[in-house]
């Protein structure tokens, strides 16, 4: 009999296994979700960084040639020297391929821009993949929001 009361005394019962599901689950419910806003932060982060360093090779393609690249050329001028009458091109302004933005979908460049009239318009779509929403991420200020 006294066996019998040692293995019952070391054994766990299903409420004191399911109340240390409850707990797991509760914690879960409250870690996971700040760790994903986290990662959205990083991506947001390492796009902003991709735009920051496309606008210094784009400054300094101005630099070297005179004017942007146009839409048509695109941020393809920054890597190959564009085949238009260029001069002083001095590239490439970017040693490691147009990067993707943190989602893998390609910048958008548009030279003139729509929204820096003098300069051109550099953005991503961000998470959703499309443009004009409250995701986008760019390169000029919007004091509508």
């Amino acid at each position: 009999m006294k066996t019998c009361r040692r293995n019952r005394a070391q054994a766990f019962t299903l409420i004191e296994l399911l109340l240390v599901m409850v707990i797991l689950t509760i914690l879960a419910a409250v870690v996971v979700p700040k760790f994903t806003n986290r990662s959205e932060q990083a991506r947001e982060t390492a796009t902003k960084t991709d735009i920051a360093n496309l606008e210094i090779a784009l400054d300094s393609y101005e630099i070297d040639t005179g004017k942007y690249p146009s839409t048509d050329e695109g941020l393809e001028a920054l890597i190959d020297e564009p085949s238009s009458s260029i001069t002083n091109w001095r590239g490439p302004y970017i040693k490691k391929g147009i990067p993707k933005d943190a989602w893998g979908n390609s910048y958008v460049y548009k030279y003139p821009g729509d929204h820096n009239e003098n300069g051109y318009d550099l953005y991503s779509y961000g998470s959703d993949g499309k443009s004009g929403t409250d995701d986008d991420i760019v390169n000029w200020s919007d004091d509508s929001k």
